[in-house]
């Protein structure tokens, strides 16, 4: 994964435009020829927060990563007042669906979130986007409820997702489950639990 550059913008935009083409062939119009445009993702370039996912010299994907929260996030009951993350922009060439791509784009944005020292990830989807929807849900991401959004009939799904830093697990079960812990195994176990502790929600 590295950072977009402006020599990537033809083929995002051609991604785009097969995207279009297969959002139209289910009746979903969460992306058209209005939006998104070359001018969205040349900001995002400029900001440094879009990504892409590379395979000889063909872009696999891309996901923007950023600060930004839409104004309508505010009227939405999100589990935690932390500062979050946010993903926008996300797709998939079409040329490489079914691999794993969507999950990689989701696992580089929890692990740049930690990278930052952030816990907390937002996003959004069109509510007919089952495609988006169902990948959101299965890398574990909450539905937590809904928004009217660029003009459509239909409403966007907001989800957010607490991100917890990797640990060993298999070590970490080790320690719980054992009787008897040195102190340096006590150390280690506290380090563990204060990791979990640094992102759980508040309030």
């Amino acid at each position: 994964m590295r950072k977009a550059i402006k020599a990537d913008m033809i083929k995002i935009m051609q991604i785009i435009s097969a995207t279009v083409d297969e959002m139209k062939s289910y009746g979903n119009d969460q992306w058209d020829e209005n939006y998104p445009q070359s001018e969205n993702f040349s900001n995002d370039i400029e900001a440094g927060n879009l990504y892409v996912d590379e395979w000889e010299n063909e872009i696999k994907g891309f996901i923007c990563v950023d600060y930004t929260e839409p104004l309508e996030y505010k009227n939405v009951q999100w589990k935690s007042s932390n500062k979050a993350m946010v993903i926008h922009r996300m797709a998939i060439n079409p040329k490489f669906r079914k691999q794993g791509v969507g999950i990689s784009l989701l696992q580089f944005a929890e692990n740049l979130a930690v990278e930052n020292k952030i816990n907390y990830l937002k996003t959004d989807t069109y509510s007919v986007n089952d495609k988006m929807n169902s990948l959101f849900k299965k890398f574990n991401f909450q539905l937590v409820g809904k928004i009217n959004f660029l003009g459509k009939a239909n409403p966007f799904y907001c989800y957010d997702k607490l991100v917890v830093e990797n640990i060993d697990k298999n070590r970490f079960e080790v320690l719980l489950n054992k009787d008897f812990l040195t102190l340096e195994e006590k150390k280690e176990l506290e380090v563990f639990i204060n990791k979990m502790k640094q992102c759980s929600f508040k309030g």
